[in-house]
């Protein structure tokens, strides 16, 4: 008897509400939901990326609550959108550009309420000059489906950190003997003695607090898979005189060969 009453309560629920779900007047049909907030919040992020701050206020109830793990929380619209104003958006010349990773964003329908939505993005910023990968994040967006609109009402962004470098870069061949003009000992100011070796089509670079592995880009320029790092060998003669590193473009390191 206990277990009947117990599936019976449990039925009870169910169908409670199966017959409630729409009382808020949002669509039946789970996909047409899920449709309705893929398609409201890439527009919500279109405007995020443009910094239409008004644009953005729309897709707002008026007692959104914002919750920020670095930033803390931010409640109501009015306040929020001062913050973006004042922050993201308060520079001409800076901007941060969102862009979901694929694969990660997913939608849950939720019954007489409207849906939620989270998943995975990097940010890039430009400063004017150019865009460079910044960071990481994950987020959590409620969406409410009232008087006919779909507004975001509670917002988590959490598990900010390092964005996850994506090598683009296409390995080149390079002769054995090319290789050779590289290994040798360097000495840089920063990283004191660097060992540079051959193995098959690439080269191992070692200091004492690193050991890398890169691959050749061109005949005298290797990357690292790992991480946006570049190397160029300096070369007068025929004769290897220094190695040149970069990250994310940005020269940051030069090594004279011993």
């Amino acid at each position: 008897m206990r277990l009947y009453t117990l599936l019976f309560f449990y039925a009870t629920l169910l169908l409670s509400g199966t017959i409630n779900a729409q009382s808020n007047g949002q669509p039946a049909d789970k996909n047409e939901i899920m449709k309705a907030i893929y398609h409201y919040d890439s527009l919500f992020w279109q405007a995020y990326n443009v910094c239409d701050v008004e644009k953005m206020a729309t897709y707002f109830t008026d007692d959104i609550e914002f919750y920020h793990d670095k930033g803390g929380p931010t409640f109501g619209s009015a306040k929020f959108q001062e913050a973006i104003r004042t922050g993201m958006c308060g520079k001409a010349d800076w901007r941060l550009r969102r862009e979901a990773i694929a694969g990660t964003v997913k939608v849950f329908p939720m019954n007489n309420y409207g849906g939620l939505i989270s998943g995975e993005h990097i940010f890039y910023i430009n400063d004017g000059k150019k865009e460079t990968l910044d960071g990481y994040g994950k987020f959590t967006q409620l969406w409410k489906f009232e008087n006919g609109e779909w507004k975001m009402s509670r917002v988590l962004s959490y598990d900010h950190g390092p964005a996850p470098y994506v090598n683009k870069r296409k390995e080149a061949s390079v002769s054995s003997a090319q290789l050779k003009q590289y290994v040798g000992k360097y000495t840089s100011s920063k990283a004191g003695v660097v060992t540079i070796t051959s193995e098959s089509n690439t080269l191992k670079i070692s200091t004492d607090n690193l050991q890398l592995i890169v691959y050749a880009e061109s005949q005298n320029k290797f990357f690292a898979k790992e991480r946006d790092l570049q190397f160029e060998f300096i070369s007068d003669k025929g004769k290897t005189m220094k190695l040149v590193v970069y990250e994310k473009g940005e020269m940051v390191e030069e090594a004279k060969k011993n």
